[in-house]
């Protein structure tokens, strides 16, 4: 299998960054043949009429090209279907919902004693006596309230330090790049949201797996804390992650999945860490915690938007419960969890214009709508 990051590497031009932003083609793994794949039962709730209706328009020009669509409920899938080229198969990119499955990994060294969210985070290029980055704490980074400078968006888009970290000067080690970074406010006092962050916290947890700097070491530590601590317990057999030159998982960005697996997070999360089979994968009490809102932004939790109202708000609030939440990602790409109504959707594709964006919204919360709160 041969992941974009190739692709990024043979470029290397900020016309090539441009290309790759715009051109999901270079982010999927195509394992489908060239006809639609469509599955649409219904049940009890919702027939499959009325969740055919709603979904038909998701998988309009207007919203872009929408890829893949599940929707569970109770558990089971009502709904899949799959534009032409795509399917069950396809791994598709996480973009930013990946920070999710971040807040996961971490939750578990959490769990493990590893790390504590109330102490400040070792970072060597912040232990010199006085550097108020030093006072920075796991808890800062989950809820984007480190203070750190980084600007996530930007016109023109090379000069937004999220491409530059990705693509360009910051590429080969993203971790000393957002580390790098001098502080913007002090620490938890302002909301920003920030990949560096992300960035940050996989660094950290390589380094709790080992002390090497050897790239191939620090990528199957990791890689094995991935695999046996959520990928195989949880059933993600799909759940590919890539890595920086240093060896650094790149969870802010570039994860890929099926369909099927993005779900299959979302139902982790909405049974409260546990798994297919009952069993407690993640704490409890931690994805409690991904979900309380940040004092900073009620819209956030710990790498986990929520639907509270918000200049920030990432979601729908008014439009579909309050308990709704979940991960989104550049484009277009939402994986939403309401336990409200026992529902989990996830849409996969490429909407690049903000009308796109705000079509595939609009249909997402009348998808959602038609299921009793």
């Amino acid at each position: 299998m041969k992941l974009e990051r190739d692709s990024v590497k043979r470029l290397g031009a900020i016309g090539g960054v441009l290309a790759v932003l715009a051109a999901a083609s270079l982010w999927t793994v195509h394992a489908a043949g060239p006809e639609p794949v469509i599955h649409i039962a219904g049940d009890s709730d919702v027939d499959a009429a009325a969740l055919g209706a709603a979904i038909d328009p998701l998988f309009d020009d207007s919203v872009g090209e929408t890829r893949a669509l599940i929707v569970m409920h109770d558990g089971e899938v009502v709904a899949e279907r799959y534009a032409p080229g795509f399917g069950p198969h396809t791994r598709l990119l996480s973009w930013s919902m990946g920070k999710s499955v971040t807040a996961v990994l971490i939750g578990l060294m959490v769990a493990d004693g590893r790390l504590a969210l109330d102490s400040p985070v070792p970072v060597a290029a912040w232990g010199q006596p006085g550097d108020p980055r030093g006072r920075i704490t796991l808890r800062q980074l989950l809820a984007m309230t480190s203070g750190l400078d980084h600007v996530e968006d930007a016109e023109p888009l090379p000069q937004a330090d999220t491409v530059r970290m990705l693509f360009t000067d910051g590429a080969q080690d993203m971790g000393a790049f957002a580390e790098a970074k001098p502080l913007a406010h002090a620490p938890g006092t302002v909301f920003s949201y920030s990949t560096g962050s992300t960035i940050i916290l996989t660094d950290l947890m390589t380094r709790m797996l080992t002390d090497s700097a050897d790239p191939d070491v620090r990528r199957r530590a990791m890689q094995m804390f991935v695999d046996g601590r959520l990928k195989i317990p949880a059933r993600l057999t799909s759940l590919t992650v890539e890595y920086d030159a240093a060896g650094t998982m790149i969870g802010g960005s570039f994860m890929h999945m099926t369909a099927r697996d993005y779900a299959r997070f979302g139902e982790l999360l909405r049974n409260h860490g546990r798994g297919i089979a009952g069993h407690q994968i993640v704490p409890e009490k931690w994805i409690d915690y991904m979900r309380t809102p940040s004092p900073r932004n009620a819209a956030y939790g710990a790498h986990l938007w929520l639907n509270r109202n918000s200049a920030d708000s990432a979601l729908m609030p008014g439009r579909a419960p309050r308990s709704l939440f979940g991960g989104v990602g550049h484009d277009g790409q939402y994986l939403l969890v309401s336990p409200s109504q026992r529902l989990t959707v996830v849409r996969l594709g490429m909407s690049p214009t903000k009308e796109q964006r705000d079509a595939v919204k609009d249909g997402l919360a009348k998808l959602i709508a038609l299921y009793a709160r």
